[in-house]
C-alpha cells in the first residue's frame, strides 16, 4: 500500500469518528489558512469546555478527594498552575489579587448531587465572572495589617476580608489548599498568599485546611468529550506536517541540515496561527557513525528522528516519528530498520495494555518493563500525561534515568478521561548496518475514555516515512 493511500484511509477513518461539525475541517488541515477557525471561534469552543468541566468534572473530583471547599488565591504574574484550567480563554493572568472559591453545598449539607453542576458554588473574589461561570465579588474596603511594627494598609488585602465572610457563611468542613512537596501542579499556593490567608481567617478556619494535592492534579488532567474530538483534528494536522517535513519538498540530501528542519517546523506552525510548547528536536543516525553530531547535513541512508509538538486551543501535542532517507536505487527501507520500528511499535502496545484507571504510574511501568523483557525488547519507557500542559498533570511512567520507578510523581494514579503521550525507545541491531544498534524513539498521544479504555488518538507510526 502506498503512503498516499495509507494517509487517505487514515483521514477517512478520522473523519468518520468526528462529529459532523468537525468533519468539515478533516482532511488536509495543513492546507487551510486557519485549520481550527478564527481566534473567536476557538475561544467560544474553549469556553464551552470550561463550562462543562466546572459543571460535570470538578464536583465529582472534590467529593472523591473529601474536599467541600477549595480555595485558590493568587496574584498577577504569580498564578497557581491550576489557573489556566479555571479561567476563560480570554483571561491571560490574574488581576491584583484573585481568589477562586469552589464550594460543594450539597456535600456540606448531605444532599445528593444531581450531577448538573448546581451543587457547586463558583465564586471569584477580586476577579471577573469568566463569562458567567463564576459569581464575581469584590471589596474596596482597606484592611489594616501590622507591617514593620506599625499599622499600615496593604493594597489588595481587602479580598481577604471577603474570603473570611464567604467561608463563615458556608461553614466548610474541609478547606483544600494547593500545597505539595511532590507535584508542581498542586503547589501553587505561594508563601505570601498562605500567610495572608491564614492571618485573615484565623485559627478556627485554618485548622480545617488540608493540602488538596490530587484535586488540582486530577482537574488539570481531566478532559471532556469535545476536547477529545478536537484533539483528533490536532493529531491529524501533526501527522500531515510531519509528512510534509519528511519529503523532498523540504529535505534535499547533502544540503539540508537538521537545524533547517527545526526552524521549518517552527515557521510552518506559526504560519498556521498556532504555536508549540518546546523547541523541536531533529537527530540523525548514520551507518558506521557513532555520533553524527549536532546540526549535521542529512545524507542518503540516514535515519531521521523528530520530536515535535503543536499548541492549539490551550492543548498540546507531543509526537516523535522516524524517517529513512532512501539511497540511490532504493525504493524502501532495509528490512532491519523495519524490524527495529516494529519492535518500537510492540513496546508502545504493551505499555498501552497496562494503562488503566486506579493504577499508579510506577505499577504500570513495572508491569510494562516485565513484559518488555519477556518479549526480548531492549527499550526504555518515559511516558507522561499531556493536555493543558505538554508534560502534563498526573503520574509519570518512568523517566529516561528512572526505569525502576519515579518516587512521588510516579505514585499518583491514572484516572478516566485523561490523556498520555506514550514516549519510549527500542534499540535493535540492524543486519544491513553490520549489527549497528538503531534506536527507534517513538511518541504518540492517547486517551483514556470515560469507561477506562485506552485508545490511540490517531494511531501508531507503523511504517517509516521515506525521504526520496
Amino acid at each position: 500500500m502506498t503512503r498516499f493511500l495509507r494517509v487517505s484511509l487514515a483521514a477517512i477513518v478520522l473523519a468518520a469518528a468526528l462529529p459532523v461539525g468537525a468533519q468539515r475541517t478533516a482532511g488536509r488541515l495543513a492546507d487551510r489558512q486557519r485549520p481550527f477557525g478564527t481566534l473567536r471561534e476557538q475561544a467560544d469552543r474553549q469556553q464551552r469546555w470550561l463550562e462543562t468541566r466546572l459543571k460535570t468534572v470538578l464536583p465529582s473530583l472534590m467529593r472523591a478527594n473529601g474536599i467541600d471547599m477549595w480555595v485558590v488565591p493568587m496574584r498577577e504574574y504569580a498564578e497557581d498552575p491550576v489557573f489556566s484550567s479555571l479561567v476563560s480563554p480570554t483571561t491571560f493572568s490574574a488581576r491584583r489579587r484573585t481568589i477562586y472559591v469552589l464550594f460543594d453545598k450539597c456535600s456540606s449539607s448531605g444532599r445528593v448531587d444531581p450531577g448538573d453542576g448546581s451543587c457547586l458554588e463558583r465564586i471569584a473574589l477580586g476577579g471577573s465572572s469568566q463569562g458567567g461561570v463564576f459569581e464575581a465579588r469584590r471589596s474596596t474596603a482597606p484592611v489594616e495589617a501590622a507591617v514593620g511594627g506599625r499599622q499600615a494598609e496593604l493594597w489588595g488585602d481587602e479580598q481577604w476580608a471577603v474570603l473570611k465572610a464567604v467561608v463563615e457563611e458556608r461553614n466548610p468542613r474541609v478547606i483544600g489548599i494547593d500545597y505539595s512537596r511532590v507535584f508542581a501542579f498542586t503547589d501553587g499556593l505561594t508563601h505570601g498568599e498562605y500567610v495572608g490567608m491564614t492571618e485573615a481567617l484565623g485559627t478556627r478556619w485554618t485548622a480545617r485546611m488540608k493540602p488538596a494535592e490530587e484535586l488540582p492534579l486530577q482537574f488539570i488532567a481531566s478532559r471532556v468529550a469535545d476536547e477529545g474530538a478536537f484533539y483528533g483534528q490536532l493529531q491529524q494536522l501533526v501527522w500531515e506536517l510531519i509528512g510534509e517535513m519528511y519529503s523532498a519538498k523540504v529535505i534535499i540530501p547533502g544540503k539540508t541540515r537538521t537545524g533547517d528542519l527545526v526552524w521549518w517546523w517552527r515557521q510552518r506552525v506559526n504560519d498556521l496561527g498556532l504555536g508549540t510548547w518546546f523547541q523541536p528536536g531533529i537527530e540523525v543516525q548514520r551507518q558506521g557513525v557513532e555520533e553524527p553530531g549536532e546540526d549535521v547535513v542529512i545524507q542518503r541512508g540516514d535515519v531521521i528522528h523528530c520530536d515535535v509538538g503543536i499548541t492549539a486551543l490551550g492543548l498540546n501535542s507531543d509526537t516523535q516519528h522516524m524517517a529513512y532517507v532512501l539511497k540511490s536505487g532504493e525504493t524502501d527501507a532495509p528490512a532491519g530498520l523495519k524490524q527495529a520500528l516494529a519492535n518500537g511499535n510492540a513496546l508502545q502496545e504493551l505499555v498501552m495494555a497496562e494503562i488503566r484507571p486506579g493504577r499508579t504510574g510506577n505499577e504500570i511501568l513495572a508491569a510494562a518493563r516485565a513484559t518488555m523483557k519477556a518479549k526480548g525488547i531492549n527499550g526504555t519507557i518515559y511516558s507522561h500525561p499531556i493536555g493543558m500542559h505538554g508534560h502534563g498533570a498526573g503520574p509519570l511512567l518512568g523517566l529516561w534515568d528512572y526505569q525502576d520507578g519515579v518516587p512521588g510523581r510516579g505514585d499518583a494514579k491514572v484516572i478516566a478521561n485523561m490523556w498520555y503521550s506514550i514516549e519510549l525507545q527500542a534499540t535493535t541491531p540492524v543486519p544491513e548496518w553490520k549489527g549497528q544498534a538503531v534506536r527507534m524513539a517513538l511518541e504518540e498521544d492517547m486517551m483514556i475514555g470515560t469507561d477506562g479504555t485506552p485508545r490511540w488518538v490517531k494511531g501508531q507510526q507503523k511504517a517509516l516515512w521515506l525521504v526520496r
